[in-house]
């Protein structure tokens, strides 16, 4: 193993300028190469086990241990670790060991893969910990959850990175050099969402879900039985966020938020399994199209759709628009004052090649089949690389919550008939001086 880090320095640092995790320009960071980091993994489903998969491919980590309750998944994974050369981890079934795992002296971030309720509590317990807390999507599902990670973060100094791995598409990531470069004027409004037939996996091949029933079947489709909000947020806000620099110099203000009925999972059931098929009287709670609107301290607005259980191709609907242009993703096309013909849009092609991300100049290679047409390769190696180089995360625990609190705020502001509701602000007002930290022309 190679040089292990000293987190109580990193903490000690950390806590002596108010937590460092928001203050030092990410792209100015040095690396140790000759670092190796040890991980331990919760979760290892379909998710956590491409990530797995991923960090595997690497020659400058190892993975000590591994929870998952189904034995089936841990075996795998297990399995995998060793194939790939590495000592076999340690295993854990009982899901309460999340603590104990935490607690080993041999990890020094956790890749947290987990069904949605465990995400806060399993991050709490890294850095709690002493350990870098990468949790996935969303990092919490209520604004009480959001403020614990902020406040743990903020007291024990240790990074909470929210795994979202579309901030690392390739053509979100040229946009936000144009907006920072200006060739948008000043930004003034963006669209987002998450637009993605999802009853594959709500329902299993037989349209029942609940434990047992496959992978997130068994537990993601009591969120459309139970909450009417917009579940999924963050792959849609995260690009949108840095684009308008959310956090750091700006923040998300108000929201409203309203809700179709919910049909489409009844008329799924009933397309395919007919009108006696079980399931087909549920009282489904999420309406088939929740649309957010998002106002900021500086004047711009966000429609955010969430529309999973209508039959649709994919789309996160991104739009980018102001002062002196606009990019719409489905049109693939863009239009530039001064660069475009009047009234006509332009391919999007250039203007890639043009603004493109040196992030995904330099490691085109290495993304190439990582997941998610290669945004995952870079959600992965800016954690690992943060831990290599002991420094925050490019992604921090401020974005985790701010990105995350929609949720439950969508859901407030539906239940009180689409009425406004403010965002907290969780950087306790050092939003107006805090600088970026997200550069996609950084070392990593």
């Amino acid at each position: 193993m190679g040089k292990k880090m000293n987190r109580k320095d990193f903490i000690k640092t950390s806590a002596l300028t108010g937590l460092g995790l928001s203050l030092a320009p990410f792209s100015t960071l040095v690396g140790k190469d000759d670092r190796t980091v040890s991980l331990g993994f919760l979760g290892v489903g379909a998710r956590g086990t491409s990530h797995l998969q991923g960090i595997l491919n690497r020659d400058d980590v190892e993975v000590n241990a591994i929870l998952d309750p189904k034995k089936e998944n841990l075996n795998r994974a297990l399995d995998m670790v060793e194939k790939a050369g590495q000592d076999r981890p340690d295993g854990y079934l009982n899901e309460e060991d999340y603590t104990k795992l935490c607690q080993r002296d041999d990890i020094d971030g956790v890749i947290i893969a987990s069904p949605w309720v465990y995400h806060t509590r399993q991050a709490v317990a890294a850095m709690e910990n002493g350990k870098y807390a990468g949790v996935e999507v969303p990092a919490a599902l209520t604004i009480e959850d959001c403020w614990e990670l902020v406040q743990v973060s903020e007291r024990t100094g240790m990074p909470c990175m929210m795994l979202e791995n579309v901030c690392y598409r390739r053509d979100v990531m040229a946009i936000l050099n144009m907006v920072r470069e200006g060739l948008f004027g000043e930004m003034i409004h963006a669209r987002c969402g998450y637009q993605h037939d999802l009853t594959p996996y709500i329902f299993n091949d037989d349209l029942e879900y609940g434990p047992g029933t496959g992978s997130v079947s068994s537990w993601r489709t009591e969120h459309y039985k139970k909450r009417n909000g917009d579940h999924y947020p963050t792959h849609g806000i995260g690009p949108v966020a840095h684009w308008l620099d959310i956090n750091r110099g700006n923040r998300f203000v108000k929201l409203t938020a309203n809700a179709t009925k919910a049909k489409g999972l009844e008329s799924h059931i009933e397309y395919y399994g007919g009108k006696d098929h079980p399931n087909e009287e549920v009282d489904w709670k999420t309406g088939d199209i929740v649309t957010s609107t998002i106002t900021t301290a500086n004047g711009e607005t966000i429609i955010i759709t969430f529309d999973t259980t209508l039959p649709r191709p994919y789309s996160l609907g991104f739009r980018a628009q102001g002062t002196n242009g606009i990019w719409q993703m489905e049109r693939d096309a863009v239009h530039i004052r001064g660069r475009s013909n009047a009234h006509r849009w332009e391919e999007f092609d250039k203007y890639q090649d043009e603004f493109d991300s040196e992030l995904w100049k330099r490691h085109e290679r290495e993304a190439e089949g990582s997941g998610h047409g290669g945004m995952d390769y870079f959600v992965r190696n800016a954690f690992v690389e943060a831990i290599k180089n002991q420094v925050p995360t490019p992604q921090d625990v401020y974005d985790a919550a701010a990105w995350s609190v929609i949720s439950p705020l969508s859901e407030q502001s539906i239940a009180e008939g689409g009425a406004p509701v403010e965002f907290p602000d969780f950087t306790g007002g050092k939003w107006i001086e805090n600088n970026r930290i997200f550069d996609p022309n950084g070392k990593f």
